[in-house]
């Protein structure tokens, strides 16, 4: 029971989020820098013309999520940006294409190039953030 309260409670090693935050944010890193980067990394190592700079860009993007993602297991709360830059474009992404696609009953895997599974995985990070911390750290007036 005690090791249940410790995951719950406040905790002042990470800058007062609770053990579970961090364990969660971790687990979101983890695939981050696993499934991602099988994905991503194996298309970069076998792609064998010519990039065009905007799908270069694109895969360039991808690959430093991974980068950034490894370093998130290890300090999760200093990567706090990075889960919230997901939460933004998926998010974003969610409405500009999957709503209408919804509304117009074209939903399908197919009609947004396989993106709607992962998109719709944003559920994991905005669950896993400390958002008390993320308001108090980047929306409150810093008093200095």
């Amino acid at each position: 029971m005690k090791t249940l309260h410790y995951v719950f409670s406040q905790n002042d090693k990470y800058d007062g989020i609770r053990p579970i935050n961090i364990y969660a944010m971790r687990v979101i890193y983890a695939l981050m820098a696993t499934a991602l980067a099988f994905d991503v990394w194996s298309y970069i190592a076998t792609y064998d013309q010519v990039w065009d700079p905007s799908e270069a860009m694109d895969w360039s993007v991808w690959a430093a999520f991974t980068l950034f993602a490894v370093i998130g297991i290890f300090k999760p709360v200093q990567m706090i940006p990075v889960l919230l830059l997901e939460i933004a474009y998926k998010t974003i992404w969610l409405i500009m294409v999957a709503a209408p696609l919804y509304s117009a009953g074209q939903l399908s895997n197919d009609t947004t190039d396989g993106m709607l599974f992962p998109f719709t995985l944003v559920v994991l990070p905005i669950i896993a953030m400390p958002w008390g911390y993320v308001v108090k750290q980047y929306l409150t007036p810093s008093r200095a």
